[in-house]
């Protein structure tokens, strides 16, 4: 996992936390994997919109989030 990850990994923790994980931790572990998945998704759009063609931008998405293809 690359520092990217773990940044975005942190600021969905942080926003799940209107969500008490005592009270409710199955209410707060699906606000923070629908964050997650929210921050992720709006990295790759940025992304893919400063790509010319669709195999750069794959390419430039593992290689902003350290994926190994």
């Amino acid at each position: 996992m690359n520092e990217r990850i773990r940044e975005l990994y942190e600021q969905a923790r942080l926003q799940a936390k209107s969500i008490d994980a005592d009270i409710d931790p199955k209410g707060w572990m699906d606000e923070y994997h629908r964050k997650f998945a929210e921050l992720i998704v709006r990295e790759c759009v940025l992304i893919s919109r400063t790509s010319t063609d669709g195999f750069s931008a794959g390419r430039r998405m593992e290689e902003h989030f350290g994926v190994d293809n």
